[in-house]
């Protein structure tokens, strides 16, 4: 049965409350495998674990919900995944492109083939039907850290699943701390050629730029790319830490008059929002870094413990969603509107049912999707397997913002 979740929304009195719907569900992930010998295999030496295996990122293509399972710790038995948008509630996760793809030992010392995936928290559906994946090619983060491969670029084919092209990092993309983990496409469905990807370096507190035509890349770097030394800590669900994640989370507007986008961004551990123009990513390498610096914009800030780990932009009704992992839901703010703690509702929120909230995205049928999945409780404490550890919610774009500052 799919359960109902009825949203709080703070900013005005009296509204009417939207209902988004809870349409996946898990205790803990399982997948499709081949055989079940083959499952009862991986568990017995360890290349499957599951409680180890946790939901991070997701994005729609038509019927397919795609699903990440990063390599936090060891056993995860496939990193990229999909599940079928009309499917069960409880359905077991479809390895992409392939089992044997994704199915690769923690202690690996490269990648088995150039459709290899390794490890992957965030995905982006682009208007060509690509799937472009940031592979961070470490395993077992959390235990026994193994960079079977450079950090890179991979996209598929979504009408063939085929892989297209992979590029990996240069070394002057990366720092010592460098961890890239998210990654956002700016591309027009007429131009396919001409795309080009923004990589956070939520480590190393920068943006790589990848030009799909010239199959080169570059860092950006500036100060609003670090995090906030004030918004580092955390509590969740009475679970205290502290992040130091810099420049984590990326959004694109629609084009501009001149055919550029703005990019909204903001740190992991940061209560505020920036923007920057694409023409100067774009073409950061034939600029003066010295007059760039002051096109870096604050748009302000939303207030005590707001930090988000996603963001995402609507462009038909020109509002930035964003996770608020320390209040357990969802905000947003109109970007016609000026950016301040007002502006910023708090749409949704359950300390139960949105645990976390990771990921989001709006599809081309204007719903929001929404994942929430205990990362603290399962980094810190683990996960209890016999509760619901795992959501994802859907809610209609109109419905989620009706009655709000948003709207």
């Amino acid at each position: 049965m799919r359960a109902i979740l009825f949203l709080a929304i703070t900013a005005i009195v009296g509204c009417k409350a939207a209902t988004p719907e809870l349409r996946f569900a898990w205790k803990l992930v399982d997948y499709v495998w081949d055989s079940p010998e083959q499952r009862a295999t991986a568990i017995q030496d360890g290349s499957f674990v599951q409680d180890n295996n946790l939901p991070l990122g997701l994005a729609r293509w038509k019927n397919k919900l795609f699903v990440t399972v990063p390599r936090w710790k060891n056993g995860v038995a496939s990193s990229l995944n999909y599940i079928d948008v009309d499917g069960s509630e409880d359905q077991p996760l479809k390895p992409y492109p392939s089992l044997k793809d994704n199915f690769v030992p923690d202690t690996a010392k490269e990648l088995p083939s150039n459709s290899s995936i390794i490890s992957v928290f965030r995905v982006f559906v682009d208007p060509c039907d690509r799937l472009w994946v940031m592979d961070s090619g470490l395993a077992n983060i959390l235990g026994s850290p193994n960079q079977v491969a450079g950090p890179s670029l991979v996209i598929f084919d979504l009408n063939t699943n085929q892989l297209l092209h992979r590029y990996f990092f240069k070394v002057g993309d990366m720092k010592e701390d460098s961890f890239f983990a998210n990654v956002v496409v700016d591309v027009d469905k007429d131009t396919c050629d001409n795309a080009f990807a923004y990589v956070p370096d939520l480590g190393g507190y920068g943006v790589v730029v990848y030009s799909l035509k010239d199959n080169d890349s570059w860092r950006v770097s500036h100060h609003y790319f670090h995090f906030e030394p004030l918004a580092g800590s955390y509590n969740v669900s009475g679970i205290e830490f502290h992040w130091t994640d810099g420049v984590f989370g990326l959004a694109l507007s629609e084009p501009r008059e001149n055919g550029y986008r703005t990019m909204f961004f903001h740190a992991f551990s940061s209560t505020k929002e920036f923007c920057v123009s694409t023409e100067l990513l774009r073409n950061y390498t034939h600029i003066d870094k010295s007059e760039a610096f002051h096109d870096f914009k604050l748009l302000g800030d939303r207030g005590a413990n707001t930090q988000a780990s996603a963001n995402y932009y609507d462009p038909k009704t020109h509002v930035l969603f964003y996770t608020q992992v320390n209040r357990d839901g969802v905000g947003c703010w109109n970007s016609n509107k000026p950016y301040t703690p007002d502006t910023n509702p708090l749409i949704i929120s359950d300390p139960e049912l949105f645990e976390f909230p990771n990921d989001l995205k709006v599809d081309y049928e204007d719903t929001l999707w929404i994942l929430s999945d205990k990362l603290p409780r399962f980094i810190f404490k683990g996960l209890d397997p016999n509760v619901v550890n795992h959501r994802i919610f859907s809610i209609k774009v109109a419905d989620a913002i009706a009655g709000t500052a948003c709207q």
